[in-house]
């Protein structure tokens, strides 16, 4: 390979990742709240997960990192347009550091090969990624018991999750043939 298509192959994948980060920034302000939750419902587990898809594992790993650091360096990027280390380590932040390893778990384990059945149910592997420290650090914070951290943190949000990784393997076919991956 020589050196053009060496930098213009870096470029798009930069570029990839650049763009699944303003993708998540943005669907983070996409919410509905929940009277009962300190969460509300958020399109960020499609675009994780999406990331996961569309991306290597190193880079799904950089690329929710850097999203992170983005909240951290108070751009509200988080949830509800929140940010700063105070929405990080509060008690809802357990499910943002979820979001780091579903993408890298998620693209680590996809087939090379695009195929929708596949990737749903990788996809599905995600949520519980992003659940665990989520509700972890709600108990924790909260002095939740574990069964009203697991009702309020994760119940009332499988549901439309499942739907959203569907919805994300479904997206990812054509995005993967647009991005020139398969």
């Amino acid at each position: 390979m020589s050196a053009s298509e060496q930098s213009l192959n870096k470029t798009r994948e930069l570029t990839k990742m650049a763009l699944m980060i303003a993708i998540n920034c943005i669907s983070a302000y996409l919410i509905i709240p929940l009277p009962w939750s300190l969460s509300p419902i958020a399109l960020q587990t499609c675009i994780v997960t999406l990331t996961g898809y569309l991306l290597k594992p190193k880079q799904a790993f950089i690329t929710m990192a850097v999203y992170i650091l983005v909240g951290l360096a108070g751009i509200p990027v988080f949830t509800g347009g929140t940010a700063g280390p105070g929405k990080l380590f509060g008690p809802t932040g357990g499910y943002i550091f979820g979001f780091v390893v579903a993408a890298t778990v998620i693209s680590y384990f996809k087939p090379e090969k695009y195929n929708f059945t596949k990737y749903a149910m990788i996809g599905l592997i995600g949520i519980p990624i992003i659940y665990i420290p989520g509700v972890i650090q709600l108990m924790a914070l909260t002095k939740m018991d574990i069964m009203k951290a697991f009702m309020v943190g994760a119940v009332t949000f499988i549901p439309l999750d499942i739907v959203k990784v569907f919805a994300a393997a479904y997206l990812a076919g054509p995005l993967l043939r647009i991005f020139g991956n398969k």
